[in-house]
């Protein structure tokens, strides 16, 4: 049951896990058309660089900075066999824990959570780990909670040893 859309406040922790965890499970799975559906028409997905989480893609260079467009073009070419940075697919395994809401503004929900993502590529020998927390804003709709901002902020000082980050983080 959907809430109405002006009570984003009444939005439970549970809730906000269950739509996490489900959005985990289609990274994962590589479902990343379904994954798209979680988001609203005018979302956003930024890397920003550790030492300036809160900066703005505007001023600040990020590593991702991807609106909904991008996002889509993103998609169309992870998918896309001829796409060497993945293909074959990563095998990925999220973690996400210490899920909390901070505060709603505007009628969307500032949410908080840490992650660990453990990537496996054919021919490597060790899994890559990226570890770091997550920064959501949600809007909640007819169709329930969508994501419309997702910041995925790396706890690592830099990239390199840890290779392209050419999927989802």
């Amino acid at each position: 049951m959907s809430k109405p859309l002006d009570h984003a406040s009444t939005v439970t922790r549970a809730e906000v896990e269950d739509l996490f965890y489900h959005e985990a499970d289609l990274l994962d799975a590589w479902r990343l058309d379904d994954w798209l559906g979680l988001l609203t028409e005018d979302a956003s997905y930024y890397v920003p660089p550790n030492d300036k989480p809160d900066g703005d893609h505007r001023f600040t260079l990020f590593t991702v900075a991807d609106d909904i467009v991008r996002l889509r073009e993103r998609i169309i070419r992870l998918k896309d066999p001829n796409c060497h940075a993945e293909y074959p697919p990563s095998h990925t395994r999220r973690m996400i824990s210490n899920v909390r809401i901070t505060g709603v503004e505007d009628g969307l929900i500032a949410v908080a959570a840490n992650f660990a993502i453990f990537r496996f590529r054919r021919h490597e020998q060790a899994p890559r780990q990226f570890v770091g927390r997550y920064r959501y804003k949600l809007k909640q709709t007819d169709a329930g909670l969508k994501i419309h901002e997702r910041r995925a902020i790396l706890d690592a000082e830099e990239l390199g040893p840890m290779g392209a980050v050419s999927f989802l983080l």
